[in-house]
């Protein structure tokens, strides 16, 4: 799991992370492209800060690991 500090927005380290999430698939939007497998979209954790309410999405490690091989994704 990755560490998260403080927040950048406010500054505060009041954060709650999410358990892994779906990034989409049936119904909804897929927000992470070309990382998952067939039968599984990638996972991700969102963070939100408590005291401004900025709210974080990052990609799991193994979505992360499936970018540089992607057709979806380009460098930037």
């Amino acid at each position: 799991m990755r560490k998260y500090s403080t927040c950048p927005e406010c500054g505060h380290s009041n954060l709650y992370a999410s358990k892994d999430i779906s990034s989409g698939g049936g119904y909804a939007p897929n927000y992470l492209p070309d990382l998952g497998s067939f039968f599984s979209s990638a996972k991700f954790t969102v963070v939100v800060c408590r005291d401004c309410g900025l709210t974080r999405f990052f990609a799991s490690h193994k979505a992360l690991d499936a970018l540089p091989g992607s057709k979806e994704w380009s460098r930037l």
